[in-house]
């Protein structure tokens, strides 16, 4: 009897083991006849085939879904797992795209419990360019920061749009919307071009569903739909196809961390632990506000410090941010899932040049190396950068990808922002001379760069969307501000720059206020008096800075000293700091003089550079000089001379 036993199980194990490995190309696949939408949601909404990683998983959203058996009859395309959520609306399907699928239609059949039958339509999609072929930004690059609803308004039809939260458009008011959309971007291309820029990053345009406050793009509603106040996503891939054609990238701006409060999910969770505290907002649905919600302490070095306790980690990673953007959690593998298919769609669908990652530190750490691994994983010469704000630059250091870090932590992140040179720079230029203050703090600044495993893959800037307008913080002192930006573009860096700062746009009324530092850029609405794009009503000391910025963006194009060169710098003396990168072919010299008077320095200290005979010009004004014993500085200001004379 037990051999009996035993055979029967052989046999069943058999049958059973022959029924998991029928070869895909058994499959007959279903013809599609007519395109079928009866599911309310399924994200992804499309995806590809022809990845390395052959899983997909599907977000499926519709009343009572959670018991309907799915199935799929397509060749190459199979489900792997079926996962029922808490909330009974939601099923989560495990797809395997084989090599041999091809690009096409499928239906996605679902049979409910009563014997009905839902039908959605699915699209694999053919990659439009080999994974090799997605490069993103590095320093050779120089990146204009936009934010778009401050920008452009090139379609007044789109400023007020029926059924969503926020109405209308108030340019008197800094925290409305004033209607710059993704063509406004679009139509200027020239523009940014010309200055000399070579990326185009705007704060995100997915859609913000927000009773106030959706101009920013920050709380999002919906991670696969662009906000139509900003345009569509026809406008948004053309804006990344029009960026190409010039050879320019776009950077996409997305949030891993939190989402906007009225986000559709927030209604009906689909699971118990979707975000983080959801017990305590799910109790205080009816009265949440700034007074109930835990937000994050904010305490970012609990990443990295080897005495962190738990409750301060966990209180850092698991708060919200504000009280209306729920915090995400991570930890959940659907909702990991969930970001990096959402990340790796919009790298798909635009083409994209580049992701900069928000509030990078407050997420999960070990979920933010996976996320970023997948794409890097798929994409080889793709880029991502993470905001750490941080003046330490161990902190920065720490997420960039090859850190040799005590806790073993590689975070697969090829650059973060160097909050820290923003801070030495603004010092550097505004303090007076002295042994500890000055431009030794840029110096120091640039000599930390022993703790980065690659420097030059570091994203520097002097302003941004979050932070005081540059020209603020010198308190409108042109020739500052143009010694710093000098530097920034010097640098072995990736800069970064705030659209307006070639206008010398500030936030004099109110330094720091959010809605005023993005203050709209003149010109881009109908009736602007001053239109910066035209140079028509600017004032002499903005046009000139406009013109400072075009040589030297232009010149840093074809500069390979700049893109990759050695860095030689010597220590200020007498208020004067000196900055050289070098290749075999190219030389850049670049001074920083706070001296408000004549000054005339000696030559043989820079002996090394071999330069002595050498022919030199000067960027800016196009002036030639032979490198001699002397160089006399006639007044206070940068100075940028290059070997390269034709």
């Amino acid at each position: 009897m037990k051999v009996l036993k035993i055979l029967v199980i052989v046999i069943c194990l058999g049958v059973l083991s022959c029924k998991e490995e029928t070869p895909q190309e058994k499959v007959v696949s279903e013809i599609v006849t007519e395109i079928r939408n009866d599911i309310q949601r399924v994200e992804p909404p499309n995806w590809w085939i022809g990845f390395k990683n052959q899983s997909v998983q599907l977000l499926v959203k519709h009343p009572n879904i959670g018991n309907a058996t799915p199935k799929i009859s397509y060749q190459g395309v199979s489900i792997t797992k079926v996962h029922q959520a808490d909330s009974p609306n939601y099923l989560f399907l495990d797809l395997k795209i084989s090599k041999t699928a091809k690009a096409g239609q499928f239906n996605i059949r679902f049979k409910l419990e009563d014997g009905s039958e839902r039908v959605q339509t699915y699209e694999l999609k053919s990659r439009e360019k080999p994974a090799e072929d997605y490069v993103g930004f590095d320093s050779s690059d120089a990146i204009y920061l936009i934010t778009p609803d401050r920008f452009a308004n090139a379609n007044p039809k789109n400023d007020e749009v029926k059924g969503l939260l926020q109405q209308g458009i108030d340019r008197a008011d800094d925290y409305a919307r004033h209607g710059g959309d993704i063509q406004g971007i679009a139509e200027h291309l020239d523009y940014i071009d010309d200055l000399g820029f070579t990326a185009v990053w705007p704060c995100p345009v997915l859609t913000n569903d927000m009773p106030s406050g959706s101009y920013h793009g920050y709380a999002m509603t919906d991670f696969y739909e662009v906000d139509p106040r900003f345009g569509t996503i026809e406008e948004y891939r053309k804006l990344a196809d029009d960026l190409r054609s010039r050879d320019m990238k776009l950077i996409m701006d997305q949030v891993a961390n939190h989402c906007g409060l009225q986000h559709w999910w927030m209604t009906d969770l689909p699971f118990k632990d979707w975000i983080n505290y959801q017990e305590l907002y799910e109790e205080n649905i009816d009265n949440w506000d700034w007074k109930v919600t835990k937000t994050s302490n904010h305490r970012r070095t609990t990443n990295q410090d080897p005495y962190a306790s738990k409750k301060d980690h966990q209180e850092m990673a698991d708060g919200w941010f504000v009280s209306d953007m729920p915090d995400l959690n991570q930890r959940n593998p659907f909702m990991a899932n969930y970001i990096i298919q959402n990340s790796i769609w919009w790298v798909e669908t635009l083409g994209l040049g580049g992701i900069r990652q928000d509030t990078y530190p407050y997420s999960e750490k070990e979920f933010m190396r996976n996320w970023a691994g997948a794409i890097m994983s798929e994409y080889p010469n793709f880029s991502i950068v993470g905001e750490e704000w941080s003046y330490n630059p161990l902190l920065i250091g720490y997420w960039q990808d090859g850190q040799k870090n005590k806790d073993q932590y590689d975070s697969n992140l090829k650059s973060t922002m160097d909050f820290a040179m923003q801070k030495n720079i603004v010092d550097a230029l505004n303090e007076e001379e002295s042994w500890d203050k000055g431009l030794v703090k840029m110096y120091e600044g640039l000599a930390n760069d022993f703790a980065y495993a690659s420097p030059k893959d570091i994203m520097a800037f002097l302003d941004n969307h979050d932070k005081s307008r540059v020209y603020t913080e010198f308190d409108g002192d042109l020739t500052k501000t143009k010694m710093a930006l000098s530097y920034l573009l010097m640098m072995p860096r990736i800069p970064q720059i705030y659209y307006g700062t070639e206008i010398l746009m500030n936030d004099f009324d109110n330094p720091g206020d959010h809605g005023l530092i993005r203050t709209d850029f003149p010109g881009g609405w109908e009736g602007d008096a001053i239109n910066a794009f035209t140079g028509e009503g600017l004032s002499d000391a903005q046009k000139e800075m406009q013109s400072f910025l075009k040589k030297i963006l232009n010149y840093r194009k074809t500069s390979d000293a700049i893109h990759n060169g050695k860095t030689v710098h010597f220590a200020p003396q007498d208020g004067v700091y000196v900055l050289v990168r070098m290749t075999e072919n190219e030389a850049i010299v670049h001074i920083i003089n706070k001296n408000e008077e004549p000054l005339e320095i000696d030559l043989e200290r820079f002996e090394e550079l071999e330069l002595k005979g050498k022919t030199l010009k000067n960027i800016i004004s196009d002036e030639t000089l032979i490198w001699n014993t002397t160089l006399k500085l006639n007044q206070n200001g940068s100075v940028i001379l290059t070997t390269k004379t034709n």
